[in-house]
């Protein structure tokens, strides 16, 4: 569901002073509301633990994929010769 068609709850949170006046620059700049620049941020938090996410099931597969190959090397020249 795209960012435009998601359904859309209101919150009210508290933060540093700073942080609402950046908020506000970076929202002006963008020519963006201060919600969308937050929840643009947030959304790239999402994209990166997702990305995080990934990559451990990647590196976890590959090594399974891996020890899978060390430990059947063995049966493929006998499954080759009985082939032949």
């Amino acid at each position: 569901m795209s960012p435009k068609t998601a359904p859309v709850r209101k919150v009210m949170v508290s933060l540093p002073v700073s942080l609402v006046d950046f908020a506000d620059r970076e929202a002006a700049r963008l020519n963006i509301s201060r919600s969308r620049l937050i929840a643009r941020a947030l959304s790239e938090i999402v994209a990166v633990e997702e990305e995080q996410l990934a990559a451990e099931g990647y590196r976890f597969y590959a090594q399974e994929a891996s020890e899978f190959a060390g430990a059947s090397a063995s049966a493929v020249p006998e499954a080759l010769e009985h082939a032949s």
